[in-house]
């Protein structure tokens, strides 16, 4: 099957080699020409602007938009909108805000332009341990594109399956869902970016206090010069909170255990927000995931060992790095 992909950063280039990797042709376009001759250089069609790219995609042509949320993927997707045709389907894998997605929708229908939202989640790590994807969109349309899922899912791997779910879906079980309508991939994935603000804080603060149970204001028999690094992998085998973030966190500290590398200055992308604002909508008492949210703004002004743990852990799965400050060097 035939994938057109704009955008070629740490997830949208490697997305376009995962499909490849399993059979899959790709039409690809970015602003930054090395990155199109990169992927055209391991077998991708090259393009040197929209037009160009649409043009050389079969009908029903698609579409993938792999661009950071926000003005680039508003103007990407009109521009597509204006020299696509009836059938075709417009993809936005970014974090894209789900009402944005709800508006688009619509818009596209009246041109006869199919639009799917998929929350994608695997980070700079997907290409060889795949995505797993939320999606929203028409069901006919979203069965149609089922290939490229499929060839981007992780797959079952060795996980156990989950007794009692014979006869559901079985795309589960690969790592991909259809979810609902329009705006519902990006909704499920903006609850699963909230929950994972929450369990990086809960991480975070935990090895916080291991670090300070040496501080000399403690009585000395109360003082414990813990070794990080042996924690973290300790817990990754046999306890009750083992994870990816662990795993990355283990990772970390094995490599740096003062993480002096990192300020602590933490970024939030929008989905905690997002999250956060949902649960004001529907009054869910939302304590966690708030406080997390919160936490990263202070993270901004004060920076503690816990905000390098975080960090650290969106270093590992997401390759982002914090923002350059005037003061970090002081931090």
């Amino acid at each position: 099957m035939q994938l057109g992909m704009i955008g070629l950063g740490r997830m949208g280039g490697n997305i376009v080699r995962r499909l490849m990797r399993h059979g899959h042709s790709t039409v690809v376009y970015d602003k930054d020409a090395k990155a199109v001759a990169g992927l055209v250089g391991d077998g991708a069609q090259g393009s040197a602007t929209l037009e160009e790219f649409v043009a050389k995609l079969e009908r029903p042509r698609t579409a993938w938009v792999m661009l950071p949320a926000g003005r680039i993927t508003e103007a990407t997707i009109d521009t597509l909108a204006n020299v696509m045709g009836a059938d075709d389907v417009i993809i936005d894998g970014g974090n894209t805000f789900w009402q944005d997605d709800v508006r688009r929708g619509k818009a596209l229908r009246e041109r006869g332009i199919h639009y799917v939202d998929v929350g994608t989640s695997g980070g700079v790590w997907g290409l060889d341990r795949g995505y797993c994807m939320m999606i929203g969109g028409e069901k006919v349309v979203v069965d149609r594109l089922d290939p490229i899922f499929a060839a981007l899912a992780p797959g079952a791997g060795d996980i156990a399956r989950t007794p009692g779910r014979d006869g559901r879906d079985p795309r589960i079980e690969q790592g991909y869902i259809h979810a609902g309508p329009v705006g519902a991939g990006h909704f499920v994935k903006m609850i699963h970016n909230g929950i994972e603000y929450g369990l990086m804080q809960a991480y975070a603060e935990g090895f916080d206090i291991l670090k300070n149970a040496s501080i000399e204001a403690l009585p000395a028999d109360h003082r414990y010069d813990f070794d990080l690094a042996d924690i973290a992998e300790v817990w990754r085998r046999g306890s009750v909170i083992p994870s990816w973030l662990l795993d990355l966190t283990s990772t970390a500290l094995a490599d740096s255990p003062a993480l002096s590398e990192y300020s602590g200055f933490v970024e939030d992308s929008g989905e905690g927000r997002w999250t956060v604002n949902a649960a004001i909508d529907e009054a869910v008492p939302a304590e966690v995931l708030t406080a997390a949210l919160y936490a990263r703004f202070r993270s901004r002004q004060e920076h503690t060992f816990a905000e390098k743990i975080l960090s650290a852990m969106r270093a590992g799965f997401g390759g982002h790095k914090e923002p350059k400050q005037p003061d970090a060097a002081k931090s």
